[in-house]
């Protein structure tokens, strides 16, 4: 008689699956391991697979002596046969979901991912979809594909949605305590993957009454702060025009204890998620002929930013009479926020590209990305940031606020400097300093 599936995960004798071992599937993969089950992890790229099953460690958010740890003692493998999720009890889908170049989502990854499991998937499965997507998808795509099989979802394999909350570089929040949301298909579909997570995380599993709620309160949760840092970026934009410091403003704002949260300025939005999840809400929302003109006016606020930091820039240099054609810009920091090496959609790339489309000869340091590809061309970091490359650049600009940068000794060494990020804030000597 076998084993019910709800009894295979309160005694951690399931076998999980996590397929995409980037920067959600990886420590995803490891919690599970670390909480006592035997994961496999997949990936097409075979370079993951083999630094994972060395032991060796590529994503910050993972510490190296827990991935080693876990699979030395065999709870943790890596591999790129697909046809070992017919092993499996378990599959988390933790791929990417990027937009097409028309900004729509492309789900390309999923359906193919969907595609993959539907060969290999038996009765008394669950399969969690993580990645980040419009409402509808687990429903309206993922369970038909895989209904495809002849497999009947809520009784004969069960689907959920669960969407990944995973804040790079953040040091108190991490995969094991960051709350969990999930939504399955039916109750039962619910219930088996909060059980999953319950056994997994030190944080509450939410039961959301959908898919479809999930789907959307993770959309909520990136879009509040897409409208919120789009409001921040306009009033900067005013506050120039005016002569008003926006830092002092939000300084200021700040001791209202009650009905504020305060978002910062910058030269636009990175990640995966907040430049990214807005748009996937706009183009499912034109599907019910609606139109989310708050949200779509902040991402064109927001999608201008780096445009507009060079309009900025491009100001600064006039001011000492340089013209930005022949300038040559130092650009400090190209990942998408401070202390990490993650520069998927950074803003800082979109500011080199708008400089160097008005002619500017740009150099970068960032201390975390050594390289990084865009448009298949790779470009490489300066290997120090030393005061005979500070004292190259006609302007250098700030986009990203590494705390391990030497602001002082950029300050003492520059002719001028734009900072988009504020992280010069404590420099005595602003003379050379103009601040977004």
């Amino acid at each position: 008689m076998s084993v019910p599936l709800k009894t295979k995960l309160e005694n951690k004798s399931a076998k999980l699956g996590v397929i995409g071992l980037g920067y959600v599937g990886l420590p995803l993969a490891v919690e599970k391991a670390k909480a006592g089950y035997n994961v496999i992890g997949f990936d097409v790229q075979q370079i993951k697979v083999d630094m994972v099953n060395k032991g060796e460690n590529y994503i910050g958010d993972v510490v190296s002596e827990d991935l080693q740890e876990i699979v030395e003692a065999g709870f943790l493998t890596a591999t790129s046969d697909f046809s070992r999720i017919a092993e499996l009890d378990c599959v988390s889908i933790c791929v990417p979901t990027p937009l097409d170049r028309y900004q729509q989502p492309d789900i390309s990854y999923v359906k193919t991912t969907a595609d993959t499991i539907a060969k290999y998937m038996h009765k008394d499965m669950l399969i969690v979809l993580e990645s980040t997507t419009y409402p509808g998808t687990t429903e309206e795509l993922l369970k038909p594909l895989l209904e495809r099989t002849g497999l009947k979802c809520g009784t004969d394999f069960f689907l959920a949605f669960s969407p990944e909350r995973v804040d790079p570089g953040n040091r108190v929040y991490k995969t094991k305590n960051t709350p969990k949301v999930v939504g399955g298909v039916t109750r039962a579909c619910t219930d088996l993957a909060a059980t999953l997570y319950e056994n997994i995380l030190e944080a509450e599993v939410f039961r959301a009454s959908s898919p479809a709620v999930a789907e959307m309160e993770k959309i909520l949760e990136n879009t509040y702060r897409n409208i919120n840092i789009g409001l921040i970026n306009e009033l900067a934009i005013l506050c120039d025009r005016m002569g008003i410091d926006i830092w002092d403003v939000i300084e200021a704002a700040k001791t209202k204890p009650y009905g504020f949260q305060a978002f910062y300025p910058g030269p636009g939005l990175g990640g995966h998620c907040i430049p990214l999840d807005p748009y996937y809400l706009s183009w499912k929302a034109r599907e019910y002929g609606f139109h989310t003109s708050m949200i779509e006016a902040s991402m064109m606020i927001n999608d201008r930013m780096p445009e507009y930091c060079v309009e900025r820039a491009s100001r600064m240099l006039n001011s000492v009479r340089k013209p930005m054609n022949g300038s040559r810009v130092l650009v400090l920091g190209v990942a998408y926020k401070q202390d990490i090496d993650d520069y998927r959609e950074s803003p800082a790339i979109k500011v080199i590209r708008h400089l160097e489309e008005r002619s500017a000869e740009v150099v970068f340091y960032d201390p975390f990305v050594l390289e990084y590809k865009h448009e298949g061309q790779i470009r490489r970091s300066a290997e120090a940031l030393t005061k005979e490359l500070i004292e190259s650049a006609d302007l250098v600009i700030v986009t990203t606020g590494h705390t391990v940068v030497d602001y002082a000794f950029v300050q003492r060494h520059a002719k001028l400097i734009f900072d988009t990020k504020n992280a010069m804030k404590d420099i005595c000597d602003r003379s050379n300093i103009e601040v977004l």
